[in-house]
This record gives structure tokens, C-alpha cells and sequence, in this order.
């Protein structure tokens, strides 16, 4: 079950998606923490944010749409009340980090580099639901690579780059940030999305549009993870709509390294914890030794 990413070692591929868990306390009287093969936290900013204004949650059909803004209290109020907490848990702890230019970034990716259970640093170059940004990163390869070349250059921590599905083509954005030194790539973030209430003829969400994910998205993901895998060499983490563990199984086959447990933890707060089992009875089952003899292992298309 055991995996790597670049330096990071996780004992298996279950993770908890940024932005889902909180920073984990949230989720301590749900599941066995140690459990999980890491813990991804919370997307952080160099200064506090209120984020969007409210609604910024809405019900869709299979999934979620979510308009949260990266809301959060900056990086001086993680490090002095948040990572006490995380320092203290037998688990690698991945810091998501977030803002509007490369400097901010560097900034953080700095300052957390110096923080010794810190295992590895993700990069949101993906929301898609800040509003005085025109473009994401994401979107673009070559500001990909600048931003993910600079982070490189500060620190020696692991470097995980999430990516967009609201591209043209994501394999051209992947190989963008392998070739600008990234140790793996987690994909997919949300799509854009909006619901109306037909009595208002208005927006669902205050910000108009939002982030959509849940089960609706799998199938994108899956085959978005497909398509990376056959351009890249770096691990890939799959994340979109893992609702059981029959879903993570899926991404594997696909290519992923590892995965991520997204908007699943809003419907069932230990549903990390029943998918890392999932997976070891499936391996079980199916006399499969180790886990990285079912990723890529898709087969032809089927004949009809």
C-alpha cells in the first residue's frame, strides 16, 4: 500500500483533499487519523481572508457547488495556532498554499520550508472561484512553469501541483510543471458551475458561479488522469467524486499514485478511513502484491 511522492513516503495512497478536512481537529472524533496515508490541509494565503460572501454553498445534482473564496486567517495564525495541532499527528501533513502572484507563493513556500513536520507543500494554482483573478495559473503552461520553477528554487520539500480541468488540455499544463521540477501533480480541481433559482431568475451563489464537484465530475477526472499519465513520469494523485472505494480503484487503474477524498467528507467524515480499508481487501481479493501493479494497468477497450 506504501507510496512515494518525490521525498514524501505515505504509507498508503489515501488522502483528504484540500479545502474538504479542514485542518484535520475538525475531523479527529470521526476517524482514526492515523489512518490515512496524509492529510492535506486547508488552502493558506500569505494574508487573511474573508473569502466570498454568503451563499457560497449549493446542492447540485450528484455534486456540490462551492463558492468558499479560499477564506482563511493567513499564514502568521496557521503556524501559531493551527500546525501545533498537525505537528503532533503521526501523519505526513501536506500544506495546501494559495495567492494572486508567484511572490506570494515563494513567501510562503519559504516559511513553511522551514518547518521540519512539514512533509510537502501543495500548490493551488486552481480555484476557480477568485474573482479579481482573470485567469488561473493553471490555464496557462507558461505561468505554470514560472510559478512552480520559482517554488522550486526555495525549498527541498516535496511539490505537489493541482491542476485545473477547466483547460484546453491538461496534459500540456502537467508537463509544464514536471519539466518546472514539481515532484507529482493532483488533478482534478473543480469546473465551473452555477445554479439558478428559477423563481428569483437569480444566482444560487453570491459570487455567481463556483467550484463543482462530488460524483458528477468522476468521469471527467478519471479520464483527465488517463490522459496525464500517458505524458508524464512523475506520481499523479486523482481526486473528483470518490464516493466508495470501488471509485479510488478506478483512478488507480487510470494512473494514479495516490488519491484524494474530496467532497465525500462532507457526506461521510470517515469515508478516508473505509476507502484505505476498501483498497486493502480489494488488493486482498484480487492477489494483487502491490499497489503500484494495478496503476496504468487499463486494458483495451472491450469489444461488444
Amino acid at each position: 500500500m506504501h507510496i512515494r511522492l518525490g521525498k514524501l513516503y505515505l504509507k498508503n495512497p489515501v488522502l483528504v483533499a484540500s479545502g474538504t478536512f479542514g485542518y484535520a481537529q475538525e475531523f479527529a472524533p470521526y476517524l482514526n487519523l492515523k489512518s490515512l496515508g496524509g492529510i492535506i490541509t486547508k488552502t493558506i494565503t500569505l494574508s487573511p481572508r474573508k473569502g466570498n460572501p454568503p451563499p457560497r454553498i449549493v446542492e447540485t445534482s450528484s455534486g456540490m457547488l462551492n463558492s468558499i473564496g479560499l477564506q482563511n486567517d493567513g499564514l502568521e495564525n496557521f503556524v501559531k495556532n493551527r500546525l501545533p495541532y498537525l505537528q503532533k499527528l503521526k501523519v505526513p501533513i501536506i500544506v495546501s498554499i494559495g495567492g494572486d502572484f508567484d511572490e506570494e507563493y515563494v513567501i510562503l513556500a519559504k516559511r513553511l520550508d522551514k518547518v521540519k513536520k512539514i512533509s510537502a507543500i501543495e500548490l493551488n494554482i486552481s480555484c476557480p472561484n477568485i474573482k479579481n483573478k482573470k485567469m488561473m495559473v493553471a490555464q496557462d503552461k507558461e505561468a505554470t512553469f514560472e510559478l512552480v520553477n520559482k517554488v522550486r528554487s526555495v525549498t527541498d520539500k516535496t511539490i505537489i501541483t493541482k491542476l485545473s480541468p477547466n483547460v484546453t488540455d491538461i496534459t500540456e499544463i502537467a508537463k509544464a510543471a514536471e519539466d518546472a521540477g514539481s515532484d507529482a501533480v493532483s488533478l482534478i480541481n473543480t469546473l465551473y458551475g452555477m445554479a439558478i433559482d428559477i423563481k428569483a431568475k437569480a444566482p444560487l451563489l453570491a459570487n455567481t458561479y463556483g467550484g463543482l464537484s462530488g460524483p458528477a465530475i468522476k468521469p471527467i477526472a478519471v479520464y483527465m488522469v488517463w490522459r496525464v499519465f500517458q505524458t508524464i513520469k512523475i506520481p499523479i494523485i486523482g481526486m473528483g467524486g470518490i464516493m466508495d472505494p470501488e471509485d479510488a480503484i478506478e483512478f488507480f487503474i487510470a494512473g494514479a499514485s495516490a488519491i484524494c477524498v474530496g467532497t465525500g467528507n462532507l457526506v461521510d467524515p470517515s469515508l478516508a478511513e473505509k476507502i484505505v480499508k476498501g483498497i486493502r481487501q480489494y488488493l486482498k481479493n484480487n492477489k494483487i502484491r502491490n499497489l503500484k501493479h494495478l496503476r496504468g494497468s487499463l486494458r483495451h477497450a472491450r469489444s461488444f
